[in-house]
């Protein structure tokens, strides 16, 4: 490989590093989710491999429970999953756990991940398309275009207002940023206690532009018992399960 070649690929090729939120009570599915059989495989073994797998990646850093930290490096240790370099107990809500996250990253990155573990159906060509996003423009995350009819309701579900459904996405994870503007972001959001939904919106509240490529309606969240039944329909559609 000659000095052009060598540079092309350093400037292809930045240093991004993951961080895996798996902190959540699973309250609402009615157990740890992220170690619920899916298909013979725990879903945060799943949620791991494309990480893993992945040219783009370069480490992996796992926030959650203070009481499942053993349990999760084993299960890491059991897979093989060589990137994972930390895991680390995250906070009282998900702001906090990914700022844990996020502070746990090694020197050299350049760009951070930040992805829901009960997202196991992420693929390795997403991946790469928001690397090469955020690489370019700082902040990028996957969004899915709203096929329904979208409404603005009250407290008591009388509608109030229109939304126009062409403008209109929901975004999913992982979200990709430079990692100066996300550790920044956080650190504030945190530090002021603002409730946020995602971490996109701690970025915008700092005044940058996030950009969206297009998401994968599979990407789905595993939230409630349902849901495995949709995953598992996923996997056999990818002749996976």
């Amino acid at each position: 490989m000659n000095l052009k070649d060598l540079f092309s690929k350093k400037k292809s090729d930045p240093h991004c590093s993951v961080v895996i939120v798996a902190a959540g009570s699973g309250e609402r599915m009615g157990a740890d989710k992220v170690f619920l059989d899916l298909a013979g495989v725990p879903v945060l073994a799943r949620t791991l491999k494309p990480f893993q797998d992945s040219e783009c990646v370069d480490e992996i850093v796992i926030v959650t429970r203070t009481e499942k930290l053993s349990e999760v490096s084993d299960l890491c240790s059991s897979n093989g999953f060589t990137k994972v370099s930390k895991v680390v107990s995250g906070g009282a809500t998900r702001t906090e756990s990914a700022l844990a996250g996020v502070s746990e990253v090694g020197p050299k990155t350049k760009l951070i991940a930040i992805h829901d573990a009960a997202r196991p159906f992420i693929t390795k060509e997403l991946i790469s398309s928001l690397v090469s996003c955020a690489d370019q423009f700082m902040a990028a995350v996957p969004a899915v275009r709203c096929a329904d009819t979208i409404r603005i309701v009250d407290d008591e579900g009388v509608i109030t207002g229109d939304t126009d459904r062409n403008y209109a996405v929901q975004i999913q994870t992982p979200q990709i940023f430079d990692a100066d503007i996300i550790k920044g972001a956080l650190s504030y959001a945190v530090t002021h206690e603002r409730s946020l939904t995602d971490d996109s919106s701690a970025a915008k509240m700092m005044g940058v532009k996030v950009h969206t490529v297009s998401g994968d309606p599979d990407n789905i969240k595993l939230t409630v018992p349902d849901d495995l039944i949709k995953g598992a329909a996923i996997l056999k559609s990818r002749g996976e399960s």
